[in-house]
């Protein structure tokens, strides 16, 4: 981020805007595309989303000032949005019904197989390129995808679409204001750039909408949110569930970096390696939880997730100023084998064993529920470290710096 900004001759907070627009577009545009896709199907609209990610991802690299800069990374976030909308819908449907287990690990297997490359080639990029090239990469490989898509969608079967559907855009619109409204609640860069007096117009007019997508989802013939699909439990717990072991784990996430070298004082480095433990077990422990989802159903696995998440908070609660090292490593580790048994099963039990018909919006939703969970997880562990400064200080209303970590 310091990079980006010197070059574009701008500060920590217009990068902020940058990061915030692909957040916004992300999540709030994910169940519009979801819809879409159960209309007019999956292969389409993410093909389309990798040429979007594509040429949006060229023309953050082209960009001359923070604005262009800003500008490309809300597009970037509607080819993100059309991406993470379709793309554990058609993991299940690329598969037999007793093999819809094992495709969910492997979606959560490239995820964070991603997570632990995107960083390190990225840094590299800065360091002996340009930070331009970390977004030209993503050309040619938006592109592939593009491409294979295209393949796999002229060797597809055609399947049922339903073009004579009226678009519900009022519904579109209230769902967009709502999911944005909310990110902007809680994502704490929002506060430093329009203050923190504002959020509670923000709640206000996020009730307002709230109130608004619910009365009117609920009359229209053809809805963007099924609010009949809540009402099967299986779904609506998972989403529940997943919502909060995402707030637990961006929480964890998020404060401990701080503890591990503010309080513990490990170095930089040691924390990085610690934290390169979640992926790891991640990416080893999905296609298990996803095997084991076809063999006994996906409550199991997402149960024991659930619980091994409950003693890793356990955990967290034992730790002191003076704790030894293996205790807040228990954490890390018991986070991310929550991580790669609950994931992949969570998402069974959400996407392939919901109807054909409504995968998309069950995709989508698992993507936006995901999101919301670590912008919601984060926002609260910087509320509980700026409470826990003003309680060993004394100083009403300051708050943890960089300078002054407490």
């Amino acid at each position: 981020m310091p990079t980006v900004a010197s070059s574009l001759g701008t500060d920590l907070i217009g990068i902020s805007w940058a990061l915030l627009a692909y957040q916004i577009s992300s999540i709030g545009l994910s169940i519009i595309f979801g819809r879409v896709s159960d209309l007019w199907g999956r292969e389409k609209v993410f093909g389309l989303g990798f040429l979007v990610f594509s040429l949006s991802s060229l023309l953050c690299g082209l960009s001359l000032n923070v604005m262009q800069l800003i500008l490309s990374r809300f597009v970037q976030g509607v080819g993100g949005a059309m991406l993470q909308s379709s793309s554990r819908a058609l993991a299940a449907e690329s598969v037999p019904e007793e093999l819809a287990g094992r495709a969910q690990g492997y979606m959560t297997t490239a995820h964070h197989v991603g997570f632990v490359l995107g960083p390190s080639i990225g840094g590299f990029m800065i360091d002996y390129l340009s930070w331009r090239w970390s977004f030209f990469l993503l050309v040619p490989i938006g592109l592939c995808g593009a491409v294979l898509t295209l393949a796999s969608l002229r060797r597809r079967p055609p399947v049922s679409q339903h073009p004579n559907v009226c678009i519900d855009y009022l519904g579109a619109a209230f769902l967009v204001a709502t999911t944005t409204t909310l990110v902007l609640i809680f994502d704490r860069r929002t506060h430093e750039i329009i203050g923190s007096n504002m959020k509670i117009a923000l709640a206000l007019l996020f009730v307002g909408c709230l109130a608004a997508l619910i009365i009117h989802e609920s009359k229209t013939s053809s809805p963007f949110v099924n609010l009949s699909l809540f009402r099967i439990r299986r779904f609506s717990f998972s989403v529940v569930s997943l919502l909060i072991i995402a707030m637990c784990y961006a929480l964890t996430g998020f404060l401990m970096p701080f503890y591990l070298q503010d309080i513990l004082h490990f170095s930089a480095t040691t924390v990085g390696l610690l934290f390169m433990a979640p992926s790891i077990l991640t990416v080893a422990l999905a296609p298990l939880s996803g095997y084991v989802s076809d063999r006994l159903g996906p409550r199991a696995p997402a149960t024991l997730g659930a619980a091994i998440m409950v003693a890793s908070l356990t955990v967290g609660g034992l730790l002191r100023t003076d704790s030894h090292w293996f205790l807040p490593a228990l954490l890390i580790v018991l986070s991310a084998i929550t991580n790669g048994v609950f994931n992949p099963a969570n998402s069974t039990a959400m996407i392939a064993m919901m109807l054909r018909k409504h995968r998309g919006f069950a995709s989508s939703m698992n993507s936006v529920t995901f999101g919301l969970g670590n912008v919601v997880g984060i926002a609260l562990g910087g509320f509980l470290m700026a409470i826990a400064f003003e309680h060993y200080t004394g100083l009403t209303g300051a708050g943890p710096t960089t300078d002054n970590p407490g």
